[in-house]
């Protein structure tokens, strides 16, 4: 038998999307059920998190069913992704014992695992993900690497609620800065389901260092040539924000500069204009403004924004809780 995994939306289908999603509003409006029972689920972070293990162990409790979080490195052993190693460095046990282990005891695993932003030819292989993968005998559910499917989910589900059919929607993924790199997961994400749901969707960044990785850019041309939408890229601030119904904010590391970090700075510091304020969002068609939030106020977006009825961010967070109860009911669920 077909293991089925959730690791990225690329392996479902539009009508499997909209399965989930519906599945997931059915949560929303009754949270409590049994589709668990009897079911146990590891959730291993190898990066912080808040909304993530919130909503993933809530969810699983709410339908019955139990989950165990572990550390790697802090409270389990350290973890060997690399197949042929000699483990004389810090690392205690291989993925392989670690994932067919999990599996004899649990009957689903998630995994949070971010890049290590040093070279982006290694992390877009999703590694530690994909191994968990490999050596399982039981779903493997994505809570976190180079793309984000559960955030893309509650972030599908929080715009159905407030524009309906999404289908030629203006949508915005627009950069921000950040006084840091970070990971383009959710960038990715935003830009795989927007397309998916059949959106007009526009990448905008500051410059070309800054578009997404080539294998996400397809994907979502892909996905817009299959749903009804389109893909663009626009370095314009004005030109992109006109008319629009979503602005979706996110900062991201310029690939071309991971692991150089001295490189990008200045770039990035120069581009401290792309925040999401009143002026911009004044252009849009009475637009929705969301992130995935955590969001740094007055560094992403205004505070304004962020306190405007146009902001959709706690509805999506929330949203978190109700479609991973219906991914984890899909793959694992009785009844």
């Amino acid at each position: 038998m077909t293991i089925r995994h959730f690791i990225t939306t690329q392996d479902y289908s539009r009508a499997e999307i909209d399965a989930l999603l519906e599945q997931a509003a059915a949560f929303k409006r009754s949270p409590r059920g049994q589709q668990l029972a009897g079911k146990s689920i590891a959730l291993l972070f190898f990066n912080p998190s808040m909304r993530t293990r919130t909503s993933f162990e809530l969810g699983a409790f709410q339908l019955g069913g139990h989950a165990i979080v572990l550390a790697p490195g802090k409270d389990a052993w350290p973890i060997e992704f690399e197949v042929g190693s000699v483990m004389d460095g810090d690392t205690e046990e291989h993925i392989a014992e670690v994932a067919r282990v999990l599996s004899r005891y649990v009957d689903l695993i998630a995994v949070r695992a971010f890049p290590k932003f040093q070279d982006w030819a290694v992390d877009r292989q999703d590694k530690v993900i994909k191994a968990f993968a490999q050596y399982a005998t039981v779903p493997v559910v994505n809570m976190e690497t180079i793309t984000h499917p559960c955030q893309e989910l509650a972030h599908a589900l929080a715009l159905k609620e407030h524009l309906g059919d999404l289908t030629r929607k203006k949508y915005v993924l627009t950069w921000t800065y950040h006084p840091k790199p970070l990971n383009t997961a959710v960038a990715n994400s935003a830009l795989l389901i927007a397309t998916k749901m059949g959106m007009d969707v526009t990448l905008l960044c500051p410059t070309p260092d800054y578009v997404l990785d080539e294998r996400y850019m397809a994907f979502g041309r892909l996905n817009a040539e299959q749903n009804g939408g389109s893909l663009k890229v626009s370095h314009d601030i004005e030109e992109a924000y006109a008319g629009a119904d979503v602005v979706y904010a996110k900062s991201w590391g310029a690939l071309p500069f991971f692991g150089q970090w001295d490189k990008e700075k200045p770039i990035r510091e120069a581009n401290k204009h792309f925040i999401v304020d009143e002026a911009k969002m004044a252009l849009t068609n009475h637009g929705l403004f969301s992130h995935c939030l955590p969001l740094r106020r007055n560094i992403k977006a205004t505070d304004a924004v962020m306190d405007s009825p146009a902001c959709i961010a706690i509805d999506e967070a929330e949203n978190r809780l109700h479609v991973q109860k219906a991914v984890m009911a899909s793959l694992v669920g009785r009844g």
